[in-house]
């Protein structure tokens, strides 16, 4: 109805207040729909064009452009343009001092990145990440600096992965994690391959081979040494070996670390001569019957039993003791499940490792009998005990942390990097005219004189062998 009509209507002889109040009505509601659809068309028009050009931008760019193109994202003056702003006010509306101190250090990094000063930048993001760690706009932005100018595809994953569990919102850190999957799972792959080539290298060498059977032996006195001393135990290696081979006390040394030396090797050789062929499942039993021997001859009592207090283990807490029972056969059902005997031997050693120092069902001996479980379960496909080296224990600790905070993929990585250095332990032990070995020649130089002296003895084997 236009205006005329509204005149016309109103001089009318018909007109009546109450039809003119309900006609101005209609029209005002008519209205005001009419321009919020308007409104929310041109909403979803400008979402859907915004989503198409960042989408385009970003499959557009290339590996060349991929570092300039994330120095120059950021501009230092406004940090709502590079933050995920609304993820990041709906998690920390409040933000404490330490959060805004990361946030001023993450900017002044951005600003070392744009001036070109890599290093000071790469301390800045430290510092930020130092203070929060576990804000997901410091973890995200610093993957993105160890991706881009550091090529550490590895820890920027991890750290878009962190990003990701603590803000499942983080459309950013989801992005780069998702872009990343592929190429780091390549990565493993590549690694478990060239474990598994050296492991059918050291199974082509005869049992027979008198150079193997020392490198055996050798190992085994070095397994020891490493698991013990793991755990605090102060022996050097030639006392180990002495302990061992004459089960003589060495002077100076506590009873319990006699005692623990002693029961690893028990326990070793109930493995080696019981699971290692067996046919059949690992069970509960079995897993208590190698603890009886760990602990056999520190604490009789608590050997081979399950804990019934509960215990603390610096930052994890682990299940109560009433839950022990259910929670340990429930790993033994995975432990000998479809899912868990098809993964590659070294990711399944790894996680039935760390789920049972998870569990932490035991008062003591905890993680020297993961670490024996994980050696059987290696044993049984082919490969040799893992030595996980004295002089690595805050690196093996800060694995288990990791795995603890949800990306267990460091610790299997550590594990098989362990791996790898004891198998290229055999190769170069049985190899002819082999020099020192690369891949422990820094453990080598770090270990004490014993351990030095126990390589340079196998070394000097050789040399009498090939002279005679």
């Amino acid at each position: 109805m236009g205006n005329l009509d509204l005149i016309k209507f109103y001089k009318s002889s018909r007109f009546k207040p109450a039809k003119l109040k309900a006609l101005f009505c209609r029209v005002a509601l008519t209205s005001s729909i009419f321009i919020s659809i308007i409104a929310v068309l041109l909403c979803i028009v400008f979402n859907l064009t915004s989503i198409f050009v960042v989408n385009k931008n970003h499959s557009s760019l290339s590996d060349s452009r991929l570092q300039s193109a994330f120095l120059m994202q950021f501009p230092s003056q406004d940090v709502e343009r590079y933050y995920d702003v609304e993820v990041t006010r709906k998690n920390h509306q409040h933000p404490s001092e330490y959060e805004l101190e990361a946030l001023q250090s993450l900017d002044a990094a951005l600003e070392m990145l744009k001036l070109g000063k890599i290093e000071r930048a790469q301390k800045l993001f430290e510092h930020a990440l130092a203070l929060s760690p576990k804000h997901p706009d410091v973890l995200n932005n610093y993957g993105e600096f160890m991706e881009y100018t550091q090529k550490d595809i590895i820890h920027a994953d991890h750290l878009y992965f962190k990003a990701v569990t603590h803000s499942p919102g983080h459309s950013r850190a989801i992005l780069n994690h998702r872009r990343l999957a592929e190429l780091v799972e390549e990565m493993d792959l590549t690694t478990l391959r060239r474990i598994d080539k050296k492991r059918d290298s050291v199974a082509s060498i005869p049992e027979a081979n008198s150079a193997l059977r020392k490198a055996k032996l050798e190992a085994y006195f070095q397994h020891i040494y490493h698991t013990v001393g793991i755990e605090g135990n102060t022996m050097t290696l030639s006392q180990t070996r002495s302990v061992v081979e004459t089960k003589m006390a060495i002077g100076g040394k506590s009873i319990v670390e006699h005692n623990e030396i002693l029961g690893l090797d028990a326990a070793l050789k109930y493995i080696n001569t019981t699971l290692i062929n067996r046919i059949g499942h690992i069970t509960v039993a079995d897993i208590l019957e190698i603890h009886r021997r760990v602990l056999g001859f520190v604490d009789p009592v608590e050997a081979g039993t399950l804990r019934r207090t509960q215990v603390f283990v610096g930052g994890h807490i682990p299940p109560p003791p009433s839950n022990i029972p259910p929670l340990m056969e429930q790993f033994e059902k995975w432990l000998n499940s479809w899912e868990a005997m098809r993964l590659h031997p070294v990711k399944y050693a790894a996680f039935a490792h760390y789920k049972l120092v998870y569990l932490h069902p035991f008062n003591d001996g905890n993680g020297r009998t993961s670490r024996l479980l994980m050696d059987t379960i290696l044993m049984q496909a082919g490969y040799p005990p893992v030595i996980i080296l004295k002089q690595d224990r805050h690196r093996y600790y800060q694995m288990i942390e990791l795995a603890n905070e949800g990306d267990i993929r460091p610790f299997i990585r550590y594990i098989a990097e362990c791996t790898e250095r004891t198998l290229d332990l055999f190769i170069w032990s049985t190899s002819e005219f082999s020099s020192e070995l690369p891949a422990l020649a820094n453990e080598i130089k770090k270990s004490n004189h014993e351990l030095r002296f126990s390589h340079d003895s196998l070394l000097s084997d050789k040399a009498i062998k090939q002279e005679l």
